[in-house]
């Protein structure tokens, strides 16, 4: 099993943490981690592209000439796509591209994002994490003890409102909880703090 060091808020290390090694500690697959990130970004486009067709464009309701004896070739609108102001043909429709990959795929992506934090020693483990109002300056100090200065995700185990927002007005600071890990937010951070509960909670629940 891994076992990395375990921090208080006052940047003081307390001992350390063994970790689930199915989860913390296995070979990260790269291939999946690209399925699972390409997967999340389709996901978060709009699809909302749209242009109009023949039957969508105003206007041509008759025919332009009749069919024969004016030397001239037929014509059944003026909106008819060769014509200029009229409808696109085969253009972009509103669509949705999400799609979803398997369960136990889904599952190693997020295994080999938090092994690689671990190989990489991008990974800070804390005792708790805990204000007593949402001040910003409360996590900048907590950020300062442990030297971190790169885009760093926090994790906690459950929803706390008081370090979401402590966190919110800091550009290079994302909070998460476990349930709400993803494989790019722990690709795109450069740093993974989190704590000790939000540890076993995930290798519980990831394992």
């Amino acid at each position: 099993m891994p076992k990395v060091a375990l921090y208080n808020q006052s940047g003081s290390q307390v001992g350390d943490v063994e970790l689930n090694d199915s989860v913390f500690g296995i070979e990260p697959n790269e291939h999946v981690l690209h399925d699972a990130v390409v997967m999340q970004q389709a996901s978060r486009r709009q699809g909302t592209h749209a242009v109009k067709n023949r039957s969508a464009v105003a206007g041509g309701g008759r025919k332009p000439w009749r069919q024969k004896g004016t030397g001239r070739a037929r014509q059944g609108s003026i909106r008819s796509p060769q014509w200029v102001g009229g409808g696109v043909v085969f253009g972009p429709t509103p669509r949705s591209y999400s799609y979803k990959l398997p369960k136990k795929v889904r599952r190693l992506a997020l295994q080999s994002a938090l092994s690689s934090k671990v190989k990489e020693d991008s990974l800070v483990v804390l005792e708790g994490l805990a204000f007593d109002a949402p001040k910003t300056k409360e996590v900048v100090k907590v950020l300062d003890a442990l030297k971190v200065s790169e885009k760093v995700l926090i994790v906690t185990a459950d929803k706390d409102d008081v370090v979401a927002k402590s966190a919110n007005n800091l550009p290079n600071a994302k909070v998460l909880t476990v349930s709400g890990l993803n494989v790019l937010d722990l690709l795109t951070h450069d740093k993974l703090i989190i704590t000790k509960d939000a540890a076993e909670k995930a290798g519980e629940v990831l394992a």
